[in-house]
C-alpha cells in the first residue's frame, strides 16, 4: 500500500512539472537589457553595410542630374508648337544640333553627342487637378450605361497636355562627374532657347527665301517684278506684327516701329521701283526684246486666269452674305406695356464671310491693275525700238541702288522682329523654371533612399532575433531557478518515506 502512495505522488509530480510553464517579464527584460548593446552594435553595423552595399552595387542607377522647364504660348496646351504642328518635346529639346552646341561651347568633345543624347529623357508633368479629373472621366465611361455611352467617350476624349517638363539627364555612361553633367545639361537647356526661338519665333526663314533671289539673273522688268514681289512680302509680314502688337512695340536696337517699317516698305514701293518701272517702260530697256514680250503675254494670261477664280468666289461669297440669316434676339416688355423688341446680331461666321469678301475683292482689283499695266508694257515694246547702252547701264545702277536699300530695309526688319519675339511676343513661352545643380547631398540621399528598403529589411530582422533572443534568455533563467527550489521538496518527502519505513521495520 506505501509503494502506491510513492508512484501516485511521483506520478502527480511529474504532471505538474509538464503542465506548469511559468515566464517572467522580469526575466524577459533581463535578457534585453543583457543583449542590448549586442543588438544596437548589430543595428549600426547592418545601416552601415546596406549603404556601402547600395553605393558600390548601384551608384550607377544615382547618377542622375533633373531639371525643369515650361513652356507658355498660344497650342501648348493642345500639344502644339508654336507653328501649330504637334510638338514633340524630346525630340526638339533633344536635338543634335542643341546638344553639340552646348557640348562646343563648354569645349567637350563632339564624340560624346550620342551618350549624352542616350542619357537624355523627358517627363511631362501633369498637375493632380488634372489627374483627377481624368481618372473621373475614365470611371464614368466604365460604369455608363449604354444610353450614355456617347456622352461619356466624348468626357474620356479630353486629353491634358503637359506645359511643364522634368528634363532628365542619366550620365553614368558618359564619363562626367556631377558638376560637369550639370553644367552639360544647364548649357544645353541654354542653348534651346536659342534654337526655340529661330525655329518658331523668329522671321530667319522669310530673310533667307528674300535674299537668296539674285535679281541680276532677270531681264530689267522681271527684276522689278521681283522687288516688287519682295517689298509687297515684307509689307504683309509687318502689318500682321503690327496687327499682333498690341504694345506699339519700338525696337532699342532700330528704333522703329512696325508701322514705321511698314511706312518704309511703302514709300520705297511708291518712289524708287515706281520710277525705275517707268523708265524702263518708257524707254523700252530689255536685254532680250522678244523674250521680255514672250513673258509679259503669260504673266496677262496668268492674271487673267486667277481674276477669274477670285471674281467666281466674290460672287459665291456675296450670295452667301445676301441669304445669311443673322441671329435674331427677342427683348420681352418690361410688364407696363406689351412691347417686344427684336434685335438682329452678326455672329462669327457672318463677320468670316464679310472678311473673306474684302480678301476676294482685293485679289480681284489687283489682278485686273497688273493685266492693265502688262498690256501697256506690251504695246510700248511693239511701238519703240530697244534703248541705247546708256540707259540700260542707268537701270543697272539704280536696280542696284534698289537692292541695297531693301537688303538695309530686311535687316531692320529682322532685328526688330527678333527684338519683338524674344522680349514681348516670346518672352515667356520657354523658361527655365529649376535648373540643374550637382549637390552632393542629393546623390547621399538618393543613396539612402535606395538602400532603406533593404536596411529596414535587414533592422527588422535583427530586432526580431533580439527579442527572441532576450525570450529564449529569459526561459532559460526562469527554468533554472525552477530546478533549484524543486531540489529541496523532493529530498524532504524521501526523507520522510525512509524514516516511515525505518519506523515499521522497528
Amino acid at each position: 500500500m506505501d509503494e502506491k502512495k510513492d508512484i501516485n505522488v511521483t506520478l502527480q509530480m511529474n504532471q505538474e512539472e509538464k503542465s506548469e510553464v511559468v515566464i517572467s517579464v522580469l526575466n524577459i527584460w533581463n535578457g534585453l537589457k543583457r543583449f542590448f548593446v549586442v543588438w544596437l552594435a548589430a543595428a549600426v553595423l547592418l545601416g552601415v553595410l546596406s549603404i556601402l552595399f547600395s553605393a558600390v552595387v548601384s551608384s550607377d542607377q544615382h547618377k542622375q542630374t533633373t531639371a525643369l522647364i515650361s513652356f507658355t504660348y498660344k497650342g501648348i496646351e493642345q500639344g502644339k508648337d508654336p507653328a501649330g504642328n504637334d510638338f514633340n518635346v524630346k525630340n526638339s529639346i533633344c536635338n543634335p544640333e542643341v546638344i553639340q552646341s552646348a557640348l562646343t561651347q563648354l569645349g567637350k568633345p563632339v564624340e560624346d553627342l550620342e551618350t549624352v543624347r542616350a542619357g537624355l529623357s523627358v517627363n511631362g508633368i501633369i498637375p493632380s487637378d488634372a489627374m483627377d479629373r481624368i481618372i473621373t472621366y475614365q470611371n464614368v465611361y466604365q460604369n455608363a450605361t449604354n444610353g450614355a455611352l456617347s456622352a461619356a467617350q466624348a468626357m474620356l476624349d479630353v486629353s491634358y497636355y503637359s506645359t511643364q517638363y522634368q528634363i532628365i539627364f542619366d550620365y553614368s555612361k558618359t564619363g562626367y562627374d556631377s558638376d560637369e553633367a550639370a553644367e552639360v545639361l544647364n548649357q544645353m537647356l541654354d542653348c534651346y532657347r536659342s534654337y526655340f526661338f529661330e525655329v518658331y519665333g523668329y522671321n530667319k526663314a522669310l530673310g533667307s527665301a528674300i535674299t537668296a533671289i539674285n535679281y541680276t539673273d532677270y531681264d530689267y522688268a522681271e527684276a522689278v517684278d521681283v522687288f516688287s514681289a519682295t517689298l509687297s512680302t515684307l509689307e504683309d509680314y509687318l502689318d500682321q506684327l503690327a496687327e499682333e502688337d498690341t504694345t506699339r512695340f519700338r525696337s532699342s536696337k532700330t528704333g522703329y516701329t512696325f508701322a514705321d517699317l511698314s511706312a518704309a516698305v511703302s514709300t520705297i514701293e511708291s518712289m524708287d521701283l515706281d520710277l525705275i518701272s517707268s523708265y524702263i517702260t518708257v524707254n523700252n530697256v530689255t536685254k532680250d526684246r522678244q523674250a521680255l514680250m514672250t513673258y509679259y503675254q503669260y504673266r496677262v494670261d496668268s492674271l487673267k486666269r486667277k481674276r477669274h477664280v477670285a471674281q467666281d468666289r466674290l460672287n459665291s461669297i456675296t450670295e452667301s452674305i445676301e441669304q445669311y440669316e443673322k441671329d435674331s434676339i427677342l427683348i420681352f416688355g418690361n410688364g407696363t406695356d406689351n412691347v417686344n423688341t427684336t434685335y438682329t446680331q452678326a455672329s462669327e461666321q457672318y463677320d468670316k464671310l464679310i472678311s473673306q469678301k474684302i480678301t476676294a475683292q482685293k485679289d480681284v482689283s489687283t489682278a485686273t491693275q497688273q493685266i492693265s499695266f502688262y498690256e501697256d508694257r506690251i504695246e510700248a515694246l511693239q511701238d519703240r525700238s530697244a534703248a541705247s547702252r546708256d540707259k540700260m547701264e542707268r537701270v543697272e545702277k539704280d536696280l542696284e541702288s534698289l537692292n541695297e536699300k531693301v537688303s538695309k530695309l530686311l535687316d531692320d526688319i529682322n532685328v526688330t522682329a527678333d527684338e519683338y519675339y524674344e522680349n514681348v511676343s516670346f518672352a515667356d513661352a520657354y523658361s527655365i523654371l529649376v535648373p540643374a545643380s550637382s549637390s552632393t547631398v542629393g546623390f547621399i540621399r538618393s543613396l539612402i533612399d535606395s538602400a532603406l528598403k533593404p536596411a529596414v529589411i535587414l533592422e527588422g530582422t535583427a530586432f526580431l532575433v533580439y527579442l527572441c533572443a532576450a525570450f529564449i534568455y529569459g526561459i532559460r533563467l526562469e527554468k533554472g531557478k525552477s530546478r533549484s527550489g524543486k531540489e529541496e521538496p523532493e529530498d524532504q518527502p524521501q526523507e520522510k518515506k525512509t524514516g516511515s519505513n525505518e519506523k515499521t521495520k522497528a
